[in-house]
């Protein structure tokens, strides 16, 4: 039974900085690309950051693009979003996803999605 597993959302002020944290469970971590991706009130879900087991490029969508930064720790089959200088463009909640590619990961439909996590950014 695969599970991910997300950890670490919350209340910021602007300029501020959260990691989230997503722990992945019966995958073959290797072969996953694994995904954050986001969905604030009234919007579509969107992908802004994804990483492969062993890329050194990993994708950003543009409005995180300098602020944020995806990584891997593949001893421990988790996957962590550093988000720092938050807005409250940023608030939202926040999904970690498992796809076998970059390109289904993109569609957002992926089979496997961790619970949500809040993030909450004030001016």
């Amino acid at each position: 039974q695969v599970q991910l597993v997300e950890s670490g959302g919350g209340l910021v002020q602007a300029g501020g900085s959260l990691r989230l944290s997503c722990a992945a469970s019966g995958l073959t971590w290797s072969a996953y690309v694994m995904g954050w991706f986001r969905q604030a009130p009234g919007k579509e879900r969107e992908l802004i950051a994804a990483k492969t087991y062993s890329s050194i490029s990993p994708y950003y969508t543009d409005s995180v693009k300098g602020r944020f930064t995806i990584s891997r720790n593949n001893a421990k089959n988790t996957v962590y979003l550093q988000m720092n200088s938050l807005k409250p463009e940023d608030t939202a909640v926040y999904f970690c996803a498992a796809d076998r590619t970059f390109q289904t990961l993109v569609l957002g439909t992926s089979e496997y999605w961790g619970q949500g996590t809040q993030v909450t950014v004030s001016s």
